[in-house]
């Protein structure tokens, strides 16, 4: 099966073409969060640049979210364009688990952070095994403060907890604090979404029966959302229905 994988979850752009097990194209770039200039030419470059036809991809991976909300909408949107175009599988994972996937060889609990402003973050709790990325407690928006909180309440913690993802290091010192045992990685290649690793995670999983109704998953609504249902909330429910904000976890 061959996988073309797209990640405009965050400030990196990122594109991959999987073949099974086997890598035949990465591409990763900043892109200075300009994804709606960037993205297209980047999957035609690494498309072209591979010698591979659109009609050779069997399925089209994205990041779904959680993340930059405008980033996740074009995202989103090239992967349900390009699938719906060729007649193909789509597919969408966290992006949370997109990084938590990137620490294959460890074996305690894997926990990615995105920055969600206001002392937020997107995080999650993930952990490898037999060979596959288990969900331990679902991708959820929340305050550091008490997600640590929560964190400490996990059962056999003394067999690992790392912290990844770029914007670990801006809570390095409440995490340090609470969990001082914790493992906070500088790697960049453990700290961001590697389309190659979101490829092989999409291909553990099953395709999006609609493929015109998939939205992305943002977690949280933005400020002036928020704002606005502050003062209509007699349309909250179908506000949120048609605007695919889910509060998991």
């Amino acid at each position: 099966m061959k996988v073309l994988a797209i990640d405009t979850s965050n400030r990196s752009l990122g594109v991959g073409v999987l073949d099974n097990q086997t890598v035949v194209a990465h591409y990763v770039g900043t892109a200075n969060n300009n994804h709606s200039v960037t993205t297209m030419p980047a999957i035609d470059f690494v498309m072209s640049a591979n010698k591979i036809s659109p009609n050779e991809l069997d399925r089209i991976v994205v990041a779904q979210g959680p993340g930059s909300y405008t980033g996740l909408r074009i995202g989103v949107t090239t992967a349900k364009t390009l699938a719906w175009t060729l007649g193909i599988d789509l597919v969408g994972v966290s992006s949370l688990a997109a990084i938590a996937g990137n620490s294959t060889e460890y074996q305690g609990y894997i926990v990615p952070v995105f920055d969600a402003r206001r002392d937020n973050v997107y995080s999650a709790v993930y952990k490898w095994e037999d060979g596959r990325l288990v969900s331990v407690i679902a991708d959820k928006h929340l305050a550091m403060v008490e997600w640590l909180e929560e964190l400490l309440t996990l059962p056999d913690l003394e067999k690992g907890l790392r912290f990844v993802g770029h914007d670990v290091k801006q809570f390095s010192d409440k995490i340090s604090e609470k969990l001082p045992h914790a493992e906070q990685t500088s790697l960049v290649e453990m700290n961001e979404v590697n389309p190659i690793t979101l490829a092989k995670l999409g291909l553990e999983l099953d395709p999006i029966e609609d493929c015109q109704g998939f939205v992305p998953v943002y977690l949280k609504l933005v400020e002036a959302e928020e704002k606005w249902l502050e003062t209509n909330p007699e349309k909250i429910s179908k506000y949120v229905e048609t605007t695919s904000y889910h509060e998991e976890g």
